[in-house]
Order: structure tokens, then C-alpha cells, then sequence
């Protein structure tokens, strides 16, 4: 069936179609009786409003911002760090009406979903090589964007978290505690995604991988680095397992996410390990996870919801023609009971 227009509910309504317009759009006032007359004709007719399309149309603006992802979505949203910037982004959007289009660039050479995405500004949620084609097809669009997490390069504002910084301050306080013998069990180092052992030259493609390993070795240079497949409990349990069977053991492991450093806990257990006595574990990113009790996680907490609402200001502002300067939020640590003094 063809739907119903405006101009057939002012027709059944019996008044001029800019009338049956107002009072829907709310803009100018009209009687209570030509209300109820014009809302009655529309029920009759099956008739729900303006289509938002042909508004779209007239305002040169879809009302949508397309949010790009690495990973496969089904992953991204088991990590409660994403979930909470997600929040923050739409709270910070969503006094302009916008919605959020999820899309995903994983920097396999297909063509980039932002190709004909209908998306009025685009937000690169992390960063890699691996994203260079979506960033090129955002720029040949003109549209505004935004990185969290990364560098694409001049003229693109930044949403950036102290990764080397927060780091450096975990190492740090394990060296305090006497330990040496550390290794790093990093995020994904780039799009293939192996898991194992890093080669000190191994290149790092993600920046927020690149970053927290950094820091980690601007305290202790020599420090082994095991890759993980992602962000994942299971991820850190498999490359926990693979950790604490090398000799020799390592005294601490200091993980790039608290989930990575959730799947280590127990591998540790499940190795007869004690907790801090034996080895010392921490993680990034300040988090609640289950498999940690009867411990808390020694870790830097990590401003997830202000990440997506300063990534949401950038946004509004570019689109009202405004420059969006580039930001660098503050990790706070938090000493849990993981981590301990260097094993005898």
C-alpha cells in the first residue's frame, strides 16, 4: 500500500496541508479543535508523521554518526571498557538528534563500509595501519572525524588516554617492589592478530598497543612481550598458561587490559601460583570482572565514559563548523592485592 502523506491527512482533516504540517512539527501553535481534527484523520489514515528520509533530505544531514571498530562487534561489546565509552558518545551526540551506525574495518583490503554508509561524521574508535581506507574514504567524503585512541594524522582531533604514562607507573611499581623478571602480555600488535611471543623488533601496528608496551620498557628495556588475539578473559588465560610455563618464570606479568589480567589470575591458579606470593599480575583499564574475587586488581583506571563524550563534543562541534582541538585524558592507578614483593 501506498503510505499516507501529509496532504492526504489535510485533505481528510479538511484543512490546507501547511496546517495538517504545524501540528505535527509542533512550530506554530493551532486551536485544540484543529488539532484533534488533523491527529484524527492521521490515526485514520495510518499516518505516523513526517518521513524522516525526506527530512534528511531537506536539512542535508542523515542525523547519523558511524562509529568504526577493528574488531568483529560481537567481540568489542564483551569488553565493558567499550560498552562505557559507547554510553558517553551517545550521551554526547544525542542532543543532536544523532544515532550511532556501527561499522567495522578490520584492514582485510575490503572495500571500507564507510563507502556508502549514510553517516554525517565518523568516529575511529582505535587505530591502526590497518584503517588507513577508511580514513581516506572519510576524508574524500569531507566529512568531519574524530580518532579515540590514536594518531591519523594532520588535521584529525585526537581523544587520547596517557597509555605510555599510565604504564610506566605499573612498571614502576613493580620495580619499586624489587621485581625484574617481568613480561608484558599486549593487545593485539596488528591486523593478523598471532598470538605469541613478540621479538623485541617485532613492529606494533595499534597504537594503544605500542603505547602501553612503551611505557613498559621505558622502566624495564629488556622486558619479554607475549601477544594476545584480543581483549579477551580466555585470550589471557591461554597466554597466561604460555607465560608461566617459560623458564625462567617470571616474578610479575603486566597485562594491557584487566581482562587479559583476569585470564592470567587464573592461569596462575590453575598452575598452583599464589597471588602476589608467587607472582604479581596487574592490568589496565580499572574495571569490574568476574574471576578476579576474592582479589582487586592492581591497575590504572581508566576515564572510559569521558573518552566517548569528549569524542562526541569533537564531533558536534566540526559539524557546527568549529575547529575540535585534540584531548589527552589521565588514567588514575589503583593499588590492589595483586601485586607484591619480588618473590625470594
Amino acid at each position: 500500500m501506498r503510505r499516507a502523506t501529509i496532504t492526504d491527512v489535510a485533505r481528510e482533516a479538511g484543512v490546507s496541508p501547511s496546517t495538517a504540517s504545524v501540528v505535527f512539527s509542533g512550530k506554530t501553535p493551532v486551536s485544540a479543535q484543529t488539532r484533534e481534527r488533523v491527529l484524527a484523520a492521521a490515526a485514520s489514515l495510518g499516518y505516523t508523521g513526517p518521513d524522516p528520509r525526506a527530512a534528511s533530505l531537506r536539512r542535508g544531514r542523515s542525523g547519523i554518526v558511524g562509529v568504526v571498530f577493528r574488531d568483529r562487534l560481537g567481540t568489542v561489546f564483551r569488553d565493558p571498557v567499550t560498552t562505557v565509552m559507547m554510553d558517553g558518545l551517545a550521551d554526547a551526540v544525542g542532543h543532536l538528534g544523532a544515532g550511532l551506525l556501527l561499522l567495522r574495518d578490520d584492514g582485510s583490503g575490503g572495500e571500507p563500509a564507510l563507502n556508502s554508509a549514510p553517516v554525517d561524521a565518523v568516529v575511529l574508535l582505535g587505530w591502526s595501519a590497518g584503517m588507513l581506507a577508511s580514513l581516506a574514504t572519510v576524508r574524500a567524503r569531507g566529512l568531519p572525524v574524530v580518532v579515540i585512541e590514536g594518531d591519523a594524522g594532520e588535521g584529525v582531533p585526537q581523544i587520547l588516554l596517557d597509555n605510555r604514562e599510565g604504564e610506566a607507573l605499573i612498571a614502576r611499581h613493580l620495580r619499586d617492589l624489587g621485581h625484574r623478571e617481568v613480561v608484558t602480555l599486549t593487545l593485539p600488535l596488528d591486523s593478523r592478530r598471532r598470538a605469541g611471543w613478540a621479538d623485541p623488533t617485532t613492529a606494533v601496528a595499534v597504537d594503544v598497543t605500542r603505547d602501553r608496551l612503551a611505557g613498559v620498557r621505558d622502566v624495564f628495556p629488556g622486558a619479554r612481550a607475549y601477544a594476545s588475539v584480543g581483549s579477551l578473559v580466555d585470550e589471557g588465560y591461554a597466554a597466561g598458561t604460555a607465560i608461566l610455563a617459560r623458564h625462567p618464570r617470571p616474578t610479575a606479568i603486566i597485562a594491557q587490559s584487566d581482562l587479559l589480567a583476569t585470564g592470567v589470575l587464573r592461569a596462575a591458579r590453575d598452575a598452583g601460583l599464589r597471588v602476589p606470593e608467587d607472582v604479581s599480575i596487574t592490568g589496565f583499564d580499572g574495571i569490574s570482572t568476574d574471576g578476579t574475587a576474592p582479589r582487586i586488581l592492581t591497575t590504572m583506571v581508566q576515564p572510559a565514559a569521558e573518552k566517548g563524550r569528549a569524542a562526541g563534543a569533537a564531533i558536534a562541534a566540526m559539524l557546527a563548523g568549529q575547529d575540535a582541538p585534540t584531548i589527552r585524558l589521565t588514567s588514575t592507578f589503583r593499588r590492589g592485592d595483586t601485586t607484591g614483593a619480588v618473590p625470594a
